[in-house]
C-alpha cells in the first residue's frame, strides 16, 4: 500500500491505478487533470483554498479530487487511494514497479507539434512536458517525405530550430532538444540533409512507407539506416497498429507487423549504439513483446517515448514502461533516463 503522498502525487497515482484497471478514460483524466491544477498552485494559494474551503472552486477540482487533495495535504493517505488499493490488490505489485520505472524517466523523445501532424504549439507540449516533470522533451516532427503529415522542408526546419532556441531561452532549465522524425527511404537513407541531421540534438529514424515490402528488403533498409551516424533511435520498428485510428486524411485500419530480421536489425542497433524505441501510443505498443525480450537479450539500448500528438497523450509513457518492466529492461538501458548531458553526449 501507498504511504503519504503529496496531493499532486496521489491524484496521479490514483490515475494510474484507474488506468490499469482498465477503467474509462474520462475517470483517470479527472484525476490527471486536477494533479495539473493542483500542480499550477503554490504552497501558500493552496493551504489557502483548502482553510476556506474553495477548492472546488478550481476549474478541474471536483468533490473527489478535492477530498484526496485534503487528506493527502494533512500527510495522510486518501481514504479514495486507500480503497483502490484494497480493490486492485492483484494490481499493485507490478503497478508500484512501473511507476518506479515511469519516475526514473527524465523526458520523452518523440514529440510532434503542429508544425507537422501534431494539435498544439511546441510551446504547449514543451509545457506539459515540464508539468508532467519532465527535464526535457525532443521535438520530433516528420521529416518533408511525410507529405500526408506536413513533414518540414529543410527550410521550416531551419525556422524551427530558431523558434527552439528562443522558447529554450524562456523555458530553462527545462530543455526542448532540437530533433526530427526522419522517414527511412527505401534505399535506408534518411529524408533529411546530413548538414541539418547534423545540427539536431535527437534523430528518430522510422519507416513510413512501403510497409508490407518482403524481409530482406525490409532488413537492408533498416540496416542501412540504423548504421546511418546521423540516426539514434528507430522509431516503431515494426510499424504495426494494433486498433484502427483516426487521422487528417481519414481512418487507419489495423496493421500488420512488417517482417524483418530481428536478430539482425536488434545486433546492428547494438553496434551502431542506437536505441530501440518502446513506442506508447495505445495504437502501436511497438515492439510486441516477443520482439522486445529479444531486443533485451541482443543487449539493445531503448527510449521508451509516447509519439505524442496532443499535451494529453505526453502522459502516455507509463504504457511503454508496463511492457518495459514486463519484458526485463533495466531502467539505465533506456537513454530517456540519462540526465540531458549524458543523453547528448550519446547522441553526439
Amino acid at each position: 500500500m501507498s504511504g503519504p503522498l503529496p496531493p499532486a502525487a496521489a491524484l496521479r497515482r490514483i490515475a494510474f491505478l484507474l488506468e490499469r484497471a482498465r477503467e474509462p478514460s474520462y475517470r483517470v483524466q479527472a484525476f490527471r487533470t486536477a494533479a495539473t491544477v493542483i500542480d499550477g498552485l503554490d504552497a501558500a494559494a493552496l493551504d489557502l483554498k483548502i482553510a476556506t474551503n474553495t477548492l472546488k472552486d478550481l476549474k478541474g477540482v471536483g468533490p473527489k479530487t478535492a477530498a484526496v487533495v485534503v487528506q493527502a495535504h494533512k500527510g495522510e493517505v486518501p481514504d479514495y487511494l486507500t480503497k483502490l488499493e484494497e480493490d486492485l490488490a492483484e494490481l499493485v505489485p507490478l503497478a508500484d514497479d512501473v511507476a518506479e520505472f515511469r519516475a526514473a524517466l527524465r523526458g520523452d523523445l518523440h514529440v510532434h507539434s503542429d508544425w507537422s501532424d501534431g494539435g498544439s504549439p511546441i510551446r504547449e507540449m514543451a509545457e506539459a512536458a515540464l508539468a508532467l516533470g519532465h527535464e526535457y522533451m525532443a521535438l520530433t516532427d516528420h521529416s518533408p517525405r511525410l507529405t500526408v503529415a506536413n513533414g518540414l522542408t529543410a527550410a521550416r526546419l531551419e525556422r524551427q530550430l530558431d523558434e527552439v532556441a528562443a522558447l529554450n531561452e524562456e523555458l530553462a532549465p527545462f530543455r526542448i532538444l532540437t530533433g526530427i522524425e526522419c522517414d527511412i527511404n527505401a534505399d535506408g537513407s534518411l529524408d533529411q540533409t546530413d548538414e541539418l541531421l547534423g545540427r539536431l540534438d535527437v534523430v528518430v529514424a522510422s519507416v513510413h512507407s512501403d510497409l508490407r515490402a518482403d524481409a530482406k528488403s525490409m532488413t537492408a533498409r533498416m540496416l542501412t539506416a540504423i548504421a546511418n551516424p546521423h540516426t539514434d533511435v528507430l522509431g516503431h520498428c515494426t510499424g504495426r497498429l494494433v486498433i484502427g485510428r483516426r487521422q487528417r486524411d481519414g481512418t487507419q485500419k489495423p496493421r500488420p507487423e512488417s517482417q524483418f530480421d530481428a536478430d539482425a536489425v536488434f545486433a546492428a542497433c547494438v553496434e551502431f549504439g542506437t536505441a530501440v524505441e518502446i513506442n506508447s501510443r495505445p495504437e502501436r505498443l511497438d515492439p510486441p513483446k516477443r520482439l522486445l525480450r529479444q531486443a533485451v537479450e541482443a543487449g539493445c539500448d531503448f527510449a521508451i517515448d509516447t509519439d505524442a500528438h496532443a499535451p494529453g497523450q505526453l502522459d502516455w509513457q507509463g504504457n511503454g514502461c508496463e511492457r518495459a518492466v514486463e519484458c526485463g529492461v533495466d531502467p539505465d538501458r533506456v537513454v530517456n533516463t540519462w540526465p540531458a548531458d549524458r543523453l547528448l553526449d550519446w547522441t553526439g
